[in-house]
């Protein structure tokens, strides 16, 4: 379990902002800090590897203290048995994907684990390419392979896919959850998808003015109720069209387009809002959620 109870002061050129946050984490869970930018999700990500420190408080991962105001303990982050993937990837440019991947190894540790992720994220063909010649697909591949070769407790993941395209981004979302459940890792993601959220993980914790407003499971928390249904799926809203007492929405459901004609008039629904689609009896329910 990762225990979470820190203060920090964070400044910005807009605001400054005072982050107050407790949060627990069962081991091997998969979850999403989320909220607008700037309100210090990358910051949190960023005290538990130790890269930051926070100004009073503790972390503690399995009952050992990584951080403690009190006690006066804050471990070096090579010691967090923590694995980070930035949005940027972070390779190192005059390295060979290979050469990435052993620098990341530990010492006395056996290249068979290079091997396993070399097999399982597909990079085998460009194994010997610079960080220069690969596409963002293929980079992003390579940083989380490397963040996995110290196999680590805890993945850290900060909006590592929001830059690819559809296809390269849900082909990375399964890698992620395939990584997740062979390494029984306990995985943070920081991301702004609504539908990425929704498939991955199995908590989220909203983060708005430097505090934790709430946490659940992710389609609870993003449809405000709970809704029946046979099908459920989360899209965002392309068209609205008014017509008398109904309303034809059009909206894009992965990369597929659907046509709902809704007749929830207590609802007003805008281009760009972030829906969930129930069926219930053949009968469409739409619900914003973001």
């Amino acid at each position: 379990m990762i225990h979470l109870q820190i203060e920090k002061k964070l400044q910005s050129a807009s605001q400054d902002i005072l982050l107050d946050i407790q949060l627990e984490i069962q081991s091997k869970d998969f979850v999403v800090l989320y909220g607008k930018s700037g309100v210090g999700k990358t910051s949190i990500l960023r005290m538990i590897a130790g890269l930051l420190s926070p100004d009073e408080g503790e972390i503690s991962v399995d009952n050992s203290q990584w951080y403690s105001s009190k006690q006066k303990i804050n471990l070096k982050p090579q010691k967090r048995e923590v694995g980070m993937v930035f949005q940027d990837f972070a390779l190192f440019p005059n390295m060979t994907v290979l050469e990435n991947l052993k620098f990341a190894l530990p010492k006395r540790q056996k290249n068979s684990i290079i091997e396993e992720l070399v097999s399982i994220m597909e990079i085998e063909p460009f194994l010997h390419n610079y960080p220069s010649t690969l596409s963002g697909g293929q980079k992003q591949r390579v940083a989380l392979a490397r963040a996995l070769v110290q196999k680590p407790k805890i993945l850290l993941l900060d909006e590592p896919l929001s830059a690819l395209d559809f296809e390269m981004r849900k082909k990375l979302q399964d890698y992620l959850q395939k990584l997740h459940q062979k390494y029984e890792l306990t995985t943070i993601l920081v991301s702004h998808d609504v539908s990425e959220i929704v498939k991955m993980a199995n908590k989220i914790f909203v983060i708005e003015d430097g505090k934790v407003l709430k946490s659940g499971k992710p389609i609870e928390i993003f449809s405000n109720s709970k809704i029946s249904g046979k099908f459920q799926f989360v899209g965002e809203i392309l068209k609205v069209e008014e017509q008398s007492f109904l309303q034809i929405i059009t909206i894009l459901i992965g990369n597929e387009i659907v046509r709902v004609i809704s007749e929830n008039s207590q609802e007003k629904f805008s281009v760009g809002d972030t829906v969930m689609v129930a069926t219930k009896a053949f009968h469409p329910l739409i619900k914003k959620i973001g």
